[in-house]
C-alpha cells in the first residue's frame, strides 16, 4: 500500500472541455470533504465535480466515488480504478469539468476524467504507507530523552506525557516498532 506524500495537480483541455484534477493525502472522511469543498471552492463556475477515494480505516478499507451528474460509471469510476491499480489508500483525487459544448460520449469521459486523475497522480509524490499504532509506556525520567529522539526517528509523535513517579508516555509510532519500544524501555 502507498500513500501521497506531496499532493498534485493537473490540467487538460478535451474538445473544448477543460479538465482540472487534485489528487492529495486525506486521512479520514471528513478530510476528504474539506480537500472536495476547497477545490469546488477554487472553481465555483465548474459544471461538474467528480471524485473518488480510498481510506484505510480500523475495519477495512472504505472507497467510494461520485460521477457528478454524468452518466454513470463515467466520471469518479475511472478516477476510483487508478487509485485502486496503484494501491493507494487515504487518498482523495478530485476532478473539475468546464463543459466546452461539445458531448464527448461515455468512452471520451471516461478517459478524459480518468487521463486527468491520471495526470494528477503522477505529478504527486507517493510514498509507502506505515501503519501507525498509539503505544503507552512508563518511562523513568532519564529514559525519556532518548524516548523521544527515537520516537522522532521513527518518525512518529508523543500525544501525551504525564508526570509522576515515572512518565507516563502515550505516542503514536509504526506498529513495526512497538515491539523494540517495549523491549527497550517497558
Amino acid at each position: 500500500m502507498q500513500i501521497i506524500v506531496q499532493a498534485g495537480q493537473a490540467e487538460q483541455t478535451i474538445n473544448k472541455s477543460h479538465f482540472v484534477a487534485v489528487a492529495e493525502y486525506c486521512a479520514d472522511e471528513r478530510a476528504v470533504g474539506v480537500s472536495l469543498r476547497r477545490l469546488a471552492a477554487a472553481h465555483q463556475s465548474a459544471h461538474h465535480l467528480a471524485y473518488a477515494f480510498r481510506l484505510k480505516t480500523p475495519q477495512g478499507i472504505i472507497q467510494r466515488f461520485s460521477d457528478a451528474g454524468e452518466p454513470s460509471g463515467t466520471a469518479g469510476k475511472p478516477v476510483l480504478q487508478f487509485l485502486e491499480g496503484r494501491d493507494l489508500i487515504n487518498v482523495c483525487v478530485g476532478v473539475i469539468r468546464y463543459y466546452g459544448g461539445i458531448n464527448l460520449g461515455t468512452g471520451g469521459l471516461a478517459r478524459a476524467y480518468g487521463g486527468t486523475a491520471k495526470m494528477a497522480l503522477d505529478a504527486a509524490s507517493i510514498g509507502p504507507f506505515i501503519e501507525m499504532q498509539k503505544v503507552r509506556l512508563d518511562l523513568d525520567y532519564k529514559q525519556l530523552d532518548t524516548f523521544t529522539r527515537d520516537v522522532a526517528r521513527m518518525q512518529g509523535e508523543i500525544l501525551d506525557k504525564a508526570f509522576a513517579e515515572y512518565v507516563t508516555v502515550i505516542a503514536t509510532v509504526p506498529a513495526s516498532e512497538i515491539p523494540y519500544l517495549q523491549q527497550k524501555y517497558g
